[in-house]
This record gives C-alpha cells, structure tokens and sequence, in this order.
C-alpha cells in the first residue's frame, strides 16, 4: 500500500461512530490503553460522556481493497473539559488520541493536535493538558516536540502487561 495522502481534519457526525470504535480497537494496546482489551459485543463508541462533538478526525485518501482511492478515517483526538467546574473552564484536555496503521508517520498525529490546539483555543481554553503512560516514549516524544512539558508523574500508577507502569502529566499553554 503506498503512503496516504492527507485528506481533511473535521468534527466527528453520529455516523461516525462505527468506524471510530473500529478504529479504537484495531489500535487499543498496553503501551497506551489502561482497559482491558475490548471484547464483543462492544459498546458504542459515543454516549453520554463521549460525543461526536469532543471528537476531531484526520481522513486520508487511501488506497481501497478493491483497488483505486477511498477517503477513510486515519485517526481521531478526543478533546473535552477535564472537570465541570467553572474554575477549570479555561482547561481542555486531550483524552483520547489514535492514528490507524496504514496512516502512521504521516503527520497525522501532529496535525490532529494542532487542530486540537485551534479548537481548544475557539473554546475559549488558555491550557491544554494530557495523561500518557510512561513507557509510551514515541508519544512522549510527539507531546514534548509540539510543546508539552511533564507536569507530574505518578510512579507505577498502573499494572499493565505484569509491570508497574507510571502516569504522566503533561501541559501546554495554548497563548504562548
């Protein structure tokens, strides 16, 4: 398969849904997911906490089973408030972000963050914040290249794949 090509950056729609919970499990790994491996039958990818209007997703021409081009979703972020409090309003905060296979090393990460970044700053949000697992260093790195700097660490926050693995928060300002 050769290299996709970018395609669009745009809110998710209720349609989406299928695809991103596709995508969602097709990418669910301990260096990033601290649930379980998700089994059927699978619950949807939107509800009541996670809705198609949190969600930004990356599309990329690519070449179809069948042969010739078709537009697929090559990634999503998932941006919302950390908190309801109006005390934490001007805080966005990224819970969620996925790149297909086919799409890695792309940019596609790096232009759903800056999309993040705009979006979050249409909100009217001053601060963006992230969690990462410590030994997720290829994200590690992405995050402190577009600016985010470790915030705290939470020594062997979780029990993954039989190692203790730490919580990593990080922010960035978005007016700077």
């Amino acid at each position: 398969m050769s290299a996709p090509r970018f395609s669009s950056l745009r809110p998710a729609a209720p349609g989406d849904g299928p695809a991103l919970g596709e995508l969602d499990r097709a990418t669910w790994s301990t260096l990033h997911a601290v649930q379980p491996r998700p089994q059927p039958p699978y619950e949807p990818f939107f509800d009541d906490r996670h809705r198609p209007e949190d969600i930004l997703v990356a599309e990329a021409e690519a070449e179809a089973e069948a042969g010739g081009v078709e537009v697929r979703i090559a990634g999503y972020l998932r941006l919302a408030r950390p908190t309801p409090l109006a005390c934490n309003a001007h805080v966005r905060q990224i819970q969620g972000l996925a790149v297909a296979g086919w799409a890695r090393r792309h940019g596609v990460a790096r232009a759903l963050l800056h999309a993040a970044y705009a979006e979050a700053r249409r909100q009217g949000a001053g601060r963006l914040t992230l969690r990462v697992l410590g030994h997720n260093s290829a994200a590690r790195a992405l995050y402190e290249a577009e600016g985010f700097a470790v915030e705290g660490v939470l020594p062997g926050e979780f029990f993954l794949g039989g190692r203790y693995v730490d919580d990593v928060l990080m922010g960035r300002s978005l007016t700077s």
